[in-house]
């Protein structure tokens, strides 16, 4: 019998951090129940210990290996009843079948301790390895002796950790959530917890060796809490077809499939092909000598003039250099007449068909054809011939891209020993030569600091050390080498190189462990093989998120390590109807306007294109995706490009394509399990001003599988662990975030058919870092609109203090002294009005997404030389004139600026004098004021002193004076240092 393998998921709990303590002393006793496809493990109880260490491994069978990504391993902890008060619940953890690691690759992990409910009170961490390995089975005995037949079937005894008896365990469980405390006990009376739903599910758990059946029914479109394993989660990592294309219309296509020909042995060595004709649409096959094309071709059946198909077969004959065609027959189709499609159906079976219409048709030609109106969701229609888009020409064919997966590459450069400073056999003469050391990945190159080399005569013993870290971004595949070069500044000569295999590397997913540092050769060239060698420490860093987009419009925030990826919330589903009022960007034949346009959608590292429609200002395209949703305060980003790069110029060269607008959608601002339609107005700046290109119509709809992880997600961390505990600066995160919007570039360009480098920097907004004096200005007046929030607010208050309208006053009196009388009630009071504000306000709540705002973006109320300064390139390319005028006027907005940051600082150098005795006589008085101060509050109750300022504050005008107040005066002479600037 032929072996068979057998796949076994190994789970190893290490440890557990600063648990929470359940046993009413201080403590707990944690036991950890791991469950997995139907199987459950229980490890050992850790007595009296918020730290426990188990190193314990739990093997789990894997009954369907296809379908492990989409299972979930569970881990819940509890404490242990017998040790204390109750059977305590302190965390729990799902990992997601999609990261579990081979065995040998995997690592250490610590998963926080996740709530099972809004009311559990629950901290700490705990440290797993999950890995699954693949077994040979040996061959199946097909017989054997009837003892040993007898013996076989004798079940094995269950391991000893799986020996307790699962009523016990069930009762236990049972009792000990009655016995839970009571802030984890009170979900509301009229919708199920998680947790009860939770335990409900462990309740009608089967034992271990009896895998659980699926669920049958599914509920879409409810808000529930059903947990990771729920139906919901299922339908939305699973079964996506039912919902493929209900956020589009369905397109009809007139699909035409020519499998074979066959015929006499005459003519049987000449190349043959089909040709189809439509009214004015005529398109043909491969032209082949086997008769076997197998080809499908689909008419969109609204640009269709004819109601009847015509299939012909033709022979070409060469006489000479001259080549004719001859007709061997014709079928004829009525249209009216073919029959329809929809999916799920089966295939339409293709049929011979007899060849009609000539004379010299020979008897017994037949061809097999297929026939019948379907849809853009047919399975042939991505491989068919299509004739909105052009036919086969593979730029304008629907795609779909995935970014390559970043990592963070760590160099520390530690420390150089025995280096050879001399050039050949002369002595070098610098008593005193500096060094750095330089590292280069691909195109990425980065230098260490300078370091002086000791001054002794022999610089064989001079070891420098620099202690530096020189971040990369590595793409997979990984370059070869990471390149590590010593140089001497002294001579501009190198000292040394080393190079350094990348995909060796270490790799890590938290800072828990320090990689190995290793020990490099250096090698001077073929006459100097030993120059020296470096100490350096290099890893992989898995903890962190590679930002490669702006981070205002970030669509993946997960960790570059698998082990560290989590379970989707939710589905992202996108309809991409059509386009209306599209304007004209190039000729066609030099007589008239067209416009080629697709569509590229990007969130996360899935970038989707739709198929190109020619020569329409209206296009439809009716095409529906979907992504896998980690994060709900992630942005979906839609830009509509005319096609360039189908057509070659002389050289051969593909042309640019043309962006006509972008929109962006944020997921945090949508309804879950709602349907969103609509169009959305397309603009592109251009060095002549904001222009509108025409409208999209999207459809978009946010399914969530958890109502609970959708909350819970607000209270996570936007990035991964590593971004806090080990971040980097703001200006090298701004290179590295550039670095892998090149990679990420350059990759996709590589792609085929390519998506050009001018796509995706429009998608990333790769030159949001540069200076544009329009984002300047609409910075600006963000922050004023905000700040006039404020201004309102103080215009209201002066309002009230000048008796502008008395009853409004009045009440604010009667108001203040309702506070001072019941101090207790002031936060009370304060939270419940803004309950009630911002509760009545959800009635006049945005109902559709917004997207890109021109108004907002300050693009009718800009210049044309502020945009052409823009578009200018970095360094620039105009003229001397035109960068000294513009210099000019940077020179000008930074001169306001400035005067703005010295009247801040002023302000608060003014406070400091106050302290610092700079004028002597304000100080003292300041000081006598102090003192006076506090005998008035010492003798006074404070709260008749708030009542006093008060209503000395609301006084009416009449007993106000028209100068400014005392305080005010005095703070205005206050010294600053401003007449200290030069």
């Amino acid at each position: 019998m032929a072996e068979t393998c057998n796949r076994k998921l190994m789970v190893e709990v290490c440890n557990a951090k600063n648990l929470m303590p359940k046993d009413g002393q201080g403590t707990a006793s944690a036991y950890a129940i791991v469950d997995f496809d139907g199987q459950r493990r229980r490890t050992k109880t850790k007595f009296r210990d918020l730290n426990p260490q188990w190193e314990e491994k739990l093997e789990f069978m894997v009954h369907d290996v296809e379908s492990m990504a989409t299972e979930v391993l569970e881990l819940n902890l509890y404490n242990d009843k017998k040790t204390g008060k109750r059977n305590t619940f302190l965390g729990k953890v799902k990992i997601a079948g999609t990261t579990f690691a081979k065995s040998g690759e995997e690592a250490l992990i610590y998963y926080p301790l996740e709530k099972r409910s809004v009311f559990s009170q629950i901290k700490g961490e705990i440290g797993l390895k999950v890995s699954y390995v693949d077994e040979i089975c040996p061959p199946v005995v097909e017989a054997a002796p009837p003892e040993q037949e007898k013996k076989s079937e004798a079940p094995p005894p269950p391991p000893a950790e799986e020996n307790l008896p699962e009523k016990e365990e069930k009762a236990e469980e049972k009792k000990s959530e009655e016995e839970k405390p009571a802030e984890e006990e009170k979900p509301p009376e009229n919708e199920k917890s998680e947790a009860a739903l939770a335990e409900a599910a462990k309740a009608d758990d089967p034992p271990a060796d009896k895998p659980k059946q699926p669920e049958e029914k599914v509920v879409i479109g409810k808000r529930s809490d059903l947990g990771l394993n729920s139906p919901v989660l299922r339908y939305l990592a699973g079964d996506r077809s039912r919902s493929s294309y209900d956020l589009v219309d369905l397109m009809p296509f007139l699909y035409v499939r020519v499998v074979k020909f066959k015929q006499p042995k005459t003519d049987s060595d000449l190349p043959a092909y089909a040709k189809l004709v439509i009214g004015t649409h005529s398109i043909k096959t491969k032209s082949q000598t086997n008769r076997d094309w197998d080809q499908v071709f689909a008419f969109d059946k609204a640009g269709l003039n004819s109601t009847s198909l015509e299939v012909s077969i033709l022979v070409e004959e060469k006489d000479g250099d001259n080549c004719t065609e001859r007709s061997l027959g014709t079928v004829l189709f009525d249209l009216q007449e073919a029959p329809k499609r929809v999916p799920p159906d089966s295939p339409l079976a293709p049929q011979w068909y007899s060849l009609e219409g000539y004379p010299e048709s020979s008897p017994g030609s037949d061809i097999m054809l297929a026939v019948w109106i379907g849809t853009q969701a047919d399975e042939a229609f991505q491989e068919a011939w299509q004739s909105d888009s052009g036919g086969l020409v593979p730029e304008t064919r629907a795609k779909v891209y995935l970014s390559p997966k970043l990592w963070y590459l760590r160099l520390t450069v530690i420390q150089t020993q025995d280096l050879q400073l001399g050039s050949g056999n002369e002595p070098n003469k610098v008593k005193s030569p500096e060094l750095y050391v330089k590292a280069q990945l691909g195109a990425q190159l980065f230098k260490t600091s300078r370091t002086t080399v000791g001054s002794s005569s022999s610089s064989a013993n001079s070891n420098p050390t620099w202690n530096e870290d020189l971040i990369f971004v590595a793409a997979e595949p990984f370059e070869p080498y990471l390149v590590i070069t010593v140089e001497d500044v002294t001579n501009g000569l190198s000292v040394g190189q080393s190079k350094v295999h990348v995909a060796s590397v270490d790799r890590r997913t938290d800072d828990k462990s320090e990689p190995r540092s290793r020990w490099f050769n250096l090698v001077g060239g073929e006459d100097r093989p030993y120059t020296g060698r470096i100490h350096v420490r290099v890893c992989l860093e898995g903890g962190y998120h590679v930002l490669d987009e702006a981070a205002h419009v970030t669509s993946d925030v997960r960790a570059a390590a698998k082990q560290l990826a989590k379970v989707p919330i939710g589905l992202l589903e996108v309809g991409i109807r059509g386009a209306t009022n599209l304007l004209p960007v190039k000729t066609k034949d030099g007589t008239r306007g067209t416009t080629d346009a697709y569509v590229v959608a990007k969130y996360g590292p899935k970038w989707v294109r739709t198929r190109t429609i020619l020569d329409r200002f209206n296009p439809r395209w009716n095409e529906q995706y979907t992504w896998d949703v980690y994060d709900p305060c992630t942005v979906l980003t839609i830009g509509v490009f005319d096609n360039g790069r189908y057509k070659h110029d002389e050289a051969g060269k593909p042309g640019k394509d043309v962006r006509l607008g972008k929109l962006r959608v944020r997921l945090s601002m949508l309804d879950t399990n709602r349907v969103y339609m609509g169009s959305y107005s397309l603009t592109v700046l251009l060095p002549g001003g904001a222009k509108k290109m025409g409208e999209i119509e999207i459809g978009v709809r946010f399914l969530c599988s958890s109502w609970l992880s959708l909350i819970q997600a607000y209270g996570n961390p936007l990035l991964p662990r590593m971004h806090y505990v080990r971040p980097f600066g703001p200006v090298q995160q701004d290179i590295l975030r550039h670095n892998a919007m090149r990679i990420v570039t350059a990759r996709l360009a590589r792609s085929e058919p390519a998506l050009g480098q001018e796509v995706v920097q429009f998608m990333l907004d790769s030159d949001t870092h540069m200076w544009s004096m329009r984002r300047s200005k609409a910075s600006w007046f963000r922050v004023v609109g905000c700040l006039s929030k404020a201004a309102t607010l103080a215009k209201w208050l002066d309002g009230i203090r000048t008796w502008v309208h008395s009853p409004t006053t009045v009440l604010v009196h009667i108001l203040l002294v309702a506070i001072v009388l019941c101090p207790h009630l002031v936060l009370p009071t304060v939270f419940m009005y803004a309950f009630l504000i911002i509760g009545l306000r959800f009635r006049y709540r945005q109902r559709v997404p917004l997207t890109i705002d021109p108004r907002l973006s300050y693009v009718d109320a800009v210049g044309p030389d502020e945009l052409d300064e823009e578009f200018d390139g970095f360094p620039t390319t105009r003229s001397a004139d035109q960068v000294r005028i513009r210099y000019d006027r940077l020179r000008a907005l930074a001169g306001r600026a400035q005067m703005l940051l010295g009247d801040v600082a002023a302000q608060g150098e003014r406070l400091e004098a106050l302290v610092n005795w700079r004028d002597p006589r304000a100080t003292g008085i300041f000081v006598l004021v102090c003192l006076l101060a506090s005998l008035v509050f010492y003798m006074v109750p404070f709260k008749a002193f708030v009542l006093g300022f008060g209503f000395y504050y609301l006084r009416h005008p009449r007993f106000r004076d028209d100068m400014p107040s005392v305080p005010v005066n005095f703070f205005r002479r206050l010294p600053s240092l401003s007449d200290q600037i030069l």
